[in-house]
């Protein structure tokens, strides 16, 4: 272990906390030049960088991190989400595979991996993976209300329904948003006496 990289990396981790993302970046590139093969440095690079909207900087980090790191499950997470954030999906979807790929319990992933195959119109392949999320996940209401749009937007109509039958066990605005959305006046009734008061 480099002991002086990781006082310059904890520097950093510091400075980033307190708002000053240039001076937390001088310390982990400082990092990095006393322990090249320092993945963590890179991986806080390309995650400071993505928040300061410095995309070119951050891809150039996340892929860094992923050469010095291939089997880092949440560096190729993070990679997926600053994708999908740009609406860049099939990079999006490639990432997040390959997360679920490395840990196949990383929901987020799963549920990232639903909506980039969701925006590219495969929604049969993205009630799968949104499925995966939702077993890992099951009080999240966004998460079931993603599969049951999937489900929806695949003519899966029975599926839709099942999916509004369990939400309406703990997220009745949620089932109202998925009702509404997946235009299911059929099941309207489940929430006839829903009241978004309370």
């Amino acid at each position: 272990m480099n002991f002086d990289a990781w006082r310059h990396y904890l520097r950093g981790a510091l400075l980033q906390r307190r708002q000053r993302p240039l001076a937390a970046a001088d310390q982990y590139r400082a990092a990095l030049g006393l322990d090249p093969g320092f993945a963590r440095a890179a991986h806080a690079l390309a995650y400071l960088y993505s928040g300061q909207d410095q995309d070119a900087e951050a891809e150039h980090w996340f892929r860094e991190t992923l050469r010095l790191a291939p089997r880092d499950a949440e560096a190729w997470f993070n990679l997926g989400y600053f994708y999908q954030q740009r609406h860049r999906t099939e990079e999006a979807a490639a990432a997040f595979r390959e997360a679920v790929r490395l840990r196949p319990r990383l929901d987020p992933a799963w549920y990232g991996l639903g909506l980039a195959l969701a925006a590219q119109g495969h929604h049969a392949e993205a009630a799968s993976a949104l499925e995966r999320a939702a077993v890992l996940q099951p009080m999240n209401g966004e998460v079931w209300y993603q599969l049951g749009m999937a489900h929806y937007a695949s003519g899966a109509d029975a599926k839709v329904k099942e999916v509004v039958q369990y939400l309406n066990r703990f997220d009745r605005k949620m089932t109202k948003r998925l009702i509404d959305h997946a235009g299911r006046k059929d099941l309207a009734h489940l929430i006839a006496d829903y009241d978004p008061r309370f």
